[in-house]
């Protein structure tokens, strides 16, 4: 009976370490609480209930369901706008102002990329008798981010002015959700792949957008578009071909850290897209980031609840107070980073908080090989100059074609897409 039970604890113990099996119990967390709210949702919409409905709870309902259903500019109008104030004030103000951003942004997500890596491939508690053990529930560090990311933002729209809010609440939680998920996928997976390899495929991700934008949507592009994908994919075999194998095995390349890069990408990318068509509604990015965190935090913790994960993670924060001081130290890191984000796209436009997180990670992989003894071969090397060149010839070329096309003359035909 007793040898039965260990192999039977075993089993389960070996199940609950299989990605596969975890993300379906993520999945099955978050099914429980969006499938009633989608019934919810329906069953006030049957009943016309914006016009028949009265009492106390007719704001809060209206809010979730209906919204005002008022649809204003898209928010690059609106950082035009300010980036056009923000030009009246003097060069030396503005070159303080990048460098803030640029600090800001490089402390920031620097400092989180080497937490999470520290995190999910190290253990806690190691001594000369005990090899330690590692933490294992990458949807506790998703719930840690973003109950402060939601704290952060709550805070910030309460004390500056916004826009009166119009999208209805229920509309973020597809953004909620696909954004837990894709940040699952990255945290989980650091436990197949190394850091360096993560942060190459995250910055290869424009060649899955092209490929379905050319698939899905008839989508055409440049020649230098395509030019630079391809650079971009053979600076990431090079990488991957010629990189030496890791000492340590938890980091070893596999399959199950391509798949689930794969998901990151899939689930980011919705994520993007989503929120895109959502700032067709007046809203700002604050309250953007504010309302998909009220989602975040509801299915993850809900999540977390119905596993009973919530109590054993608390315990593992109990036992080893470095996990405790790392785990909030990343979530400050990730909340104020997207602070840092916002301000930066709306002062200075999207090419230059590009070309500032494009410099990122190049950091962010000369950091990790510094700190956690990585090992890149000279094509490796080689590979990883050959994708952020090919980043920076994409943001050049692409600043280059606004500018030739603000300057073209009425009627002349633009260069011929493919």
């Amino acid at each position: 009976m007793a040898a039965s039970e260990v192999v039977s604890a075993s089993l389960q113990d070996s199940w609950g370490d299989f990605w596969l099996f975890r993300f379906f119990l993520n999945a099955a967390g978050y099914a429980s609480i969006m499938v009633p709210g989608f019934l919810l949702i329906q069953y006030f919409k049957r009943k016309n209930y914006l016009e028949t409905g009265r009492g106390i709870c007719f704001p809060v309902i209206k809010s979730c369901v209906f919204g005002s259903e008022a649809k204003s500019v898209h928010p690059d109008d609106v950082s035009l706008a300010a980036r056009n104030e923000t030009m009246e004030s003097s060069t030396a103000q503005q070159v303080l102002k990048l460098l803030f951003c640029a600090a800001g942004l490089q402390a920031s997500y620097l400092t989180w990329g080497v937490l999470q890596e520290r995190v999910m491939t190290r253990t806690y508690g190691a001594t000369e008798t005990d090899p330690g053990e590692k933490f294992k529930d990458s949807q506790f560090l998703v719930f840690m981010n973003r109950i402060l990311a939601f704290t952060v933002a709550g805070l910030y729209c309460a004390l500056t002015k916004q826009p009166r809010h119009g999208a209805p609440m229920y509309k973020y939680s597809f953004a909620s959700l696909s954004n837990i998920l894709s940040s699952w996928c990255q945290y989980e997976a650091l436990k197949y792949i190394s850091f360096p390899t993560q942060v190459l495929a995250k910055a290869s991700k424009v060649i899955p957008v092209m490929l379905m934008g050319k698939l899905v949507s008839r989508k055409s592009y440049e020649y230098w578009e395509y030019l630079t994908a391809v650079l971009i994919s053979v600076g990431v075999s090079m990488f991957l071909l010629s990189s030496a194998p890791d000492k340590h095995l938890s980091t070893v390349t596999t399959f199950s850290g391509v798949v689930l890069l794969a998901g990151y990408i899939v689930f980011d990318s919705f994520t993007s897209n989503w929120q895109d068509a959502l700032f067709t509604y007046k809203m700002s990015p604050v309250q953007m980031m504010f309302g998909v965190n009220v989602f975040s935090c509801l299915f993850t913790m809900g999540s977390l609840l119905e596993q009973g994960a919530l109590l054993e993670s608390a315990r593992f924060m109990a036992r080893h107070s470095e996990f405790a001081a790392h785990a909030v130290l990343l979530s400050i890191c990730s909340a104020f980073g997207q602070l840092f984000i916002f301000y930066t796209i709306n002062q200075f436009g999207a090419a230059v908080f590009t070309i500032i997180m494009t410099l990122r990670q190049a950091f962010a992989i000369l950091l990790s090989c510094l700190i956690y003894g990585h090992a890149i071969t000279v094509v490796g090397g080689l590979g990883v100059a050959v994708v952020f060149m090919a980043l920076f010839l994409r943001v050049y070329a692409r600043s280059r074609m606004k500018r030739c096309s603000k300057k073209l003359p009425a009627g002349e035909v633009p260069v011929q897409k493919v």
